[in-house]
């Protein structure tokens, strides 16, 4: 029911993989973030006590190895409704802060941003079109990383990023956990839809695609940096 009335692809980028409340990860004891543990897939560099890894991305552009709220690449970290900074026991439409708002991208603003939020320095949430850059410059592959499903997304240098399929929060449920991978974007649907703002689904077996969602439900978010 979410991904039909809630969810409308935007990008279908067709790749053949090789393939209860919501405040805490529902597969890890961690629920604040660090820079440690688990196959990180060639660290490059730490920025504001967070690791990233440069995976040779047209833009230069670099992806953190965890999480927000994650101690380790396979912690699914905290879950978010789109365009709010604090996790919270139930995601709904009513208690959403930016349903139905008009809003433009936030990506950096702290105000809507839970990376700056929450990691500071120069962390972010990625846009729209940095998703389809990471779609479409790397390999993606489904995985298991420390008993730990997810994929793999790997750059053109080699260097590599793991992304757990930490599924979705919906009221005070948890859906799909270890089956689907859902994680925001800092950009909102058109104005037309004030409800939706985009998002990256990874599915197994399936595809990697943008879609837009609906914004009060709790999803992942992997911050990037300059």
């Amino acid at each position: 029911m979410k991904k039909v009335l809630k969810r409308f692809a935007l990008l279908s980028v067709a790749m053949l993989l090789a393939f209860a409340g919501c405040e805490k990860d529902p597969g890890s004891e961690n629920d604040n973030s660090n820079n440690g543990g688990g196959d990180t897939g060639n660290v490059s560099g730490t920025i504001a006590g967070h690791d990233y890894v440069d995976l040779g991305l047209p833009s230069g552009l670099k992806w953190a190895t965890c999480n927000v709220g994650a101690a380790t690449p396979e912690d699914y970290g905290n879950y978010y409704a789109w365009g709010e900074t604090t996790t919270k026991s139930e995601y709904t439409e009513e208690n959403s802060v930016t349903m139905g708002q008009p809003m433009s991208d936030f990506s950096g603003n702290a105000t809507y941003d839970a990376a700056r939020a929450n990691w500071g320095g120069t962390w972010r949430m990625p846009t729209k079109a940095e998703m389809e850059e990471l779609l479409n410059n790397c390999t993606w592959t489904w995985t298991t990383q420390n008993g730990v499903n997810g994929v793999r997304v790997t750059g053109t240098n080699g260097n590599s990023i793991f992304l757990p399929a930490a599924g979705y929060c919906h009221g005070s449920s948890y859906r799909r956990v270890g089956e689907e991978g859902d994680y925001w974007s800092s950009t909102p649907a058109n104005e037309n839809s004030p409800g939706l703002a985009s998002s990256i689904c990874v599915e197994s077996p399936g595809y990697c695609n943008t879609y837009f969602s609906g914004r009060y439900d709790g999803f992942t978010v992997r911050p990037v940096s300059e």
